[in-house]
């Protein structure tokens, strides 16, 4: 049988994963494929990740998204990283900076050079030499400059937004682009005899839908992903032992601050995300250290502003599929697994996911080589930031606390042991190619929850110790200086991509 292209595609589920998807393959087909999406009204979405990292940018600009209509329609403001705050000692609080660090010197990594510094008289936080915190300690935006040489062009920025905002402006912008939407609920998936391929759909009225791929964005419960096709699920819960939510709007109050914070507290951790008309907020915590009823009372005893519903409750089990693509079905966001948003990464792993599929992009024949690569690839990626949310836990200073004692002592994969090894011995760090994170994310949580090397990387001890510290100082000066010249967050989003109904 000779292959041919794929004429018809079929999504299951909308929300943020299923709109991302038909949006993506919509501009990438250009008509060459029908792409329907099914959905139903009556089911809801998750619609918990707010807060993103920033490569999304790349993925809106794909898309010829313009960034402050984009902004405006979903209640948006500005990310330049997370604030992690009492992960360490109590009241001790440090930031995961977008881009990076201040530049490095006489080809050594700028984090050597603050450590020998540290050594030396442990003043100043690592912190102060990154330009992202600088803006966004003092609640300033504005987007990173075009040239190398400005130190404005050393920060990234992402977004916060109202995630069911983001969908239904991607549905539009599918809608636009030929892409049918049917509302229904899907009661079976048919299976082929001979391969066992997905063959049809059909919904609860009696429709069939017919299609040569499927993509499966149905959330949690991976209804053609696990339940057609028994893919099967690997559980992380052993390292990442947090398996519920909850989730509350909230009024604004005070500033609109360009960054997401992350509060550990007893049994868990809080989510802050500012949005133009509300706060997003919520708690990720076990239920084995704590209740539900004691986790809904912390969640709302710590909000800056009234709550604006009753709490909602997510259940979880951290891990990810065995296989995302799976004989003509892909699975995306929640059907693919699941990484709490610690570091913001649910829709940037639906993003890789589409890109991915666009790269491997299949004719009828399925060629089992390309599906390899995809699940490869996508195994490799969720380990890496399994890895680094992990290390978040692992390292915890919080010894009052079960959980937190838990996660102290618990044995941890392989890769990440690795990795702390080398960081251990003398600041070192192990980049293993096509990571999410960068140095700049590890060197932030290392040093932010005190994992600090045994000793110095031997060439950063050379040079003149006082000339080093008043290089630094200098580098401080130039950044407090150059964030000081930006208007604040509300400023500018007030400027340029104010939402008609903002607060």
């Amino acid at each position: 049988m000779s292959a041919e292209p794929i004429r018809r595609i079929a999504i299951v589920g909308g929300g943020t994963a299923g709109w991302m998807a038909a949006a993506a393959l919509a501009r990438s087909l250009r008509g060459a494929c029908g792409i329907e999406l099914v959905e139903s009204d009556e089911i809801g979405t998750v619609g918990v990740g707010e807060a993103t990292i920033p490569p999304i940018r790349k993925f809106n600009a794909v898309l010829g998204i313009d960034e402050y209509d984009f902004v405006r329609a979903t209640q948006g403001s500005f990310k330049l990283g997370i604030q992690f705050v009492d992960w360490t000692r109590g009241g001790e609080a440090y930031f995961h900076p977008f881009g990076r660090y201040a530049t490095d010197l006489d080809m050594i990594p700028f984090h050597q050079h603050w450590l020998r510094q540290h050594r030396l008289d442990a003043n100043g936080k690592l912190d102060d030499y990154a330009m992202a915190w600088a803006v966004a300690s003092r609640n300033r935006f504005a987007p990173p400059s075009d040239d190398p040489r400005s130190v404005l062009s050393t920060y990234a920025h992402a977004y916060h937004f109202d995630a069911g905002l983001y969908a239904r402006y991607l549905r539009s912008y599918a809608e636009q682009r030929g892409v049918r939407r049917s509302e229904g609920k899907v009661v079976d998936v048919a299976l082929r005899d001979h391969d066992g391929f997905i063959d049809h759909l059909r919904l609860e009225d009696g429709r069939r839908i017919s299609a040569e791929l499927y993509i499966d964005c149905s959330g949690f419960r991976g209804l053609l992903i696990e339940e057609a096709l028994r893919t099967g699920y690997e559980d992380w819960t052993h390292w990442l032992p947090c398996d519920r939510a909850l989730a509350v709007p909230c009024e604004p109050a005070g500033e609109l601050l360009p960054y997401t914070r992350a509060t550990a507290r007893e049994a868990g951790w809080q989510w802050r995300i500012p949005l133009q008309h509300r706060t997003g907020n919520g708690l990720v915590y076990s239920s084995h250290h704590q209740s539900d009823d004691a986790a809904a009372a912390t969640l709302l005893a710590n909000l800056d502003g009234r709550a604006l519903a009753e709490p909602r409750l997510l259940r979880f089990t951290t891990g990810r599929r065995r296989q995302s693509w799976n004989r003509n079905c892909v699975a995306l966001g929640l059907a693919a697994g699941f990484l709490e948003p610690l570091e913001s990464t649910s829709i940037h792993l639906i993003m890789t996911g589409i890109t991915r599929l666009l790269e491997n992009f299949p004719d009828t024949q399925f060629d089992a080589l390309a599906i390899g690569e995809y699940n490869r690839r996508t195994q490799v990626e969720f380990e890496r930031v399994r890895d680094f949310l992990i290390l978040h836990y692992h390292a915890n200073g919080r010894e009052q606390d079960e959980l937190w004692n838990y996660c102290r002592h618990m044995s941890i994969p392989d890769s990440l042991q690795y990795k702390l090894a080398h960081f251990r011995r003398n600041g070192r760090l192990v980049n293993e190619g096509q990571e999410v994170f960068h140095d700049t994310s590890w060197v932030a949580v290392y040093i932010g929850q005190h994992v600090l090397p045994e000793q110095p990387e031997p060439l950063a001890a050379v040079g003149d110790a006082a000339q080093l510290r008043q290089v630094l100082h200098g580098m401080r000066a130039l950044m407090k200086t150059a964030a000081e010249s930006l208007p604040t967050h509300a400023e500018f989003i007030r400027r340029h991509c104010q939402a008609a109904t903002g607060g």
